[in-house]
C-alpha cells in the first residue's frame, strides 16, 4: 500500500500549525492610529513562544539539553493595517529544516480572516555554552516532521 504524500503534508500542517490569539491594545497604535510595524515582531514571536510550548519545546527544556535557539532572519510583509481592539490570530507552522537551522512561516489574521501580516522566520540551534552554531537535537527534527517532541 502506498501513503498519498498530500496526506502526510495535511497531518504535518495539522499537527505542527498553532494559533495564538491576542487582542490589539491601546500601547500598540502608533500616531498613524494603527499598530506600529515593530510591534507585529513582538506578535511573531509570542506566536513563536507559544508553538515552542505546545510542541513540547519550553525555553528551560532547550536548556537542559544544552542548547538555545535564535532568530537570525525575518523576512516580514505588511498586508493590512491592523487598529485597537482586533481580534488578531498568529498562525505558526514549520516551512523547512535544514542541519543546525529551521524556518517557520508566521501569519497575523484578523477577526475577519484577512491576512494583515506574513513573516518566513529562520531559526538557528546553537550551543549554549560555546554559543555556536550546531546540529539540532533529533527531538526537534522529529518534531518539525511531524511526530511529537514531547518525552
Amino acid at each position: 500500500m502506498t501513503r498519498d504524500p498530500r496526506e502526510d503534508k495535511e497531518r504535518r500542517e495539522t499537527v505542527l500549525r498553532t494559533e495564538t490569539d491576542i487582542i490589539v491594545r491601546s500601547t500598540e497604535i502608533d500616531v498613524n492610529g494603527h499598530v506600529n510595524n515593530a510591534k507585529y515582531l513582538e506578535y511573531l514571536e509570542w506566536g513563536r513562544e507559544d508553538w515552542y510550548e505546545r510542541m513540547g519545546f519550553p525555553y528551560d527544556r532547550f536548556l537542559e539539553m544544552g542548547y538555545q535557539t535564535v532568530t537570525v532572519n525575518i523576512n516580514i510583509n505588511y498586508r493590512r493595517e491592523c487598529r485597537q481592539g482586533d481580534r488578531l490570530t498568529i498562525v505558526t507552522s514549520p516551512l523547512r529544516a535544514g542541519r543546525s537551522s529551521f524556518a517557520l512561516r508566521q501569519e497575523i489574521f484578523n477577526q475577519r480572516g484577512e491576512l494583515c501580516t506574513e513573516a518566513d522566520v529562520v531559526i538557528v540551534t546553537m550551543d549554549a555554552r560555546t554559543r555556536k552554531a550546531r546540529e539540532m537535537p533529533e527531538e526537534l527534527k522529529k518534531g518539525l516532521n511531524g511526530e511529537s517532541g514531547r518525552p
